[in-house]
């Protein structure tokens, strides 16, 4: 048995737009159902603690396999990983599931789904719940072309747009790649700066290659424990599968991001009919929680979380504190 199967429920498979999403169950029929969205390089199995917990307090909860990832199918073309892709994969589980309305909860690239979900879906999705990654405005500019003037060619997310460079070196040593990726923030570090993702067209490009990943993956020492997040299980179920699978079908989700801002000039710029909650992490440098500032502005009925100690992979760090936040809000806005 796979390191993977040992630690999740029974996997299952649907054939959803045009492709076989696997997905993980708990708790089928009880109470509004949370669909959990990962984010990379992640999978299903990110989402343990909070399956656990939602079984363990009768809330029904579906994790999937997001399209190029894991046991699901991993088109060939960039282009069938664009968010109109990713949201009907989402769409086409529920109705595969018989599920009329869910809640959607999403992490780092999958909490850009889940708010999307709500721009395009709207009458598909009872409620967003985003973990780290906050609803921001569309940009004025190609977010690409953005990235390369304020951060450079070595951005992560710039050299992400190159074919094959990152696959292959990030599956080069899958098990550095992912010692490297989940780690913990030293615990002396301080909360990060407001920078994140956040790009200011006119402030002109940065002095430094803020995320710089291929050289730090690079130059990283492997033998180095410190800050590991992950028990040894744990790593291995992230390895044996990334190692089965390669990393370019997540990194396909990047090569969309100027397609995805030329498709959704026409959407809503705001969420108005469902609630929803941010919550942040304090020592996430990615997705700080000053992105999330002004989300007030745009979200009709949002409420506020805060993680403290946490780094990126806060469901996977802090999961008590996640649980407890999710399972809180679910209850009092839905009575599960």
């Amino acid at each position: 048995m796979s390191a993977l199967a040992r630690q999740m429920p029974p996997v299952a498979k649907a054939q959803v737009n045009g492709i076989d999403m696997a997905h993980y169950e708990v708790a089928r029929g009880k109470g509004v159902p949370i669909v959990f969205c990962h984010g990379f390089p992640e999978l299903a199995f990110s989402w343990r603690h909070q399956l656990k917990a939602c079984e363990a307090a009768g809330q029904w909860a579906i994790a999937p396999d997001q399209r190029g990832y894991g046991l699901t199918s991993r088109p060939d073309k960039v282009e069938d990983y664009d968010m109109e892709h990713l949201a009907a994969d989402l769409v086409g589980l529920l109705d595969h599931l018989g599920i009329e309305k869910a809640v959607f909860c999403g992490h780092d690239w999958g909490g850009f789904v889940v708010w999307q979900m709500a721009l395009m879906h709207p009458d598909r999705v009872a409620g967003v719940i985003g973990l780290n990654t906050p609803f921001t405005p569309r940009g004025d500019y190609d977010p690409i072309a953005s990235m390369r003037f304020a951060f450079g060619e070595d951005m992560y997310i710039v050299w992400f747009q190159k074919p094959g460079e990152a696959d292959a070196a990030l599956g080069k040593d899958v098990d550095k790649t992912m010692r490297f990726f989940m780690r913990r923030p030293p615990e002396d570090m301080p909360a990060p700066p407001s920078v994140g993702l956040s790009i200011d067209k006119d402030a002109g490009p940065a002095t430094t290659s803020t995320f710089a990943f291929r050289d730090m993956l690079a130059e990283w020492d492997k033998s180095d424990t410190a800050n590991q997040l992950l028990t040894p299980d744990e790593l291995a179920a992230f390895v044996e599968t990334f190692s089965a699978t390669g990393f370019t079908g997540g990194i396909n989700w990047y090569r969309n991001f100027t397609r995805n801002w030329e498709r959704s000039a026409h959407l809503p710029k705001r969420i108005d009919h469902v609630p929803c909650l941010m919550i942040c992490a304090e020592k996430d440098a990615v997705l700080p929680p000053s992105l999330a500032d002004g989300m007030e502005d745009r979200i009709a009925d949002l409420e506020k979380a805060l993680v403290m100690g946490s780094g990126h992979w806060t469901q996977q760090e802090k999961p008590e504190e996640v649980n407890r936040y999710i399972l809180d809000w679910m209850g009092r806005k839905f009575g599960g």
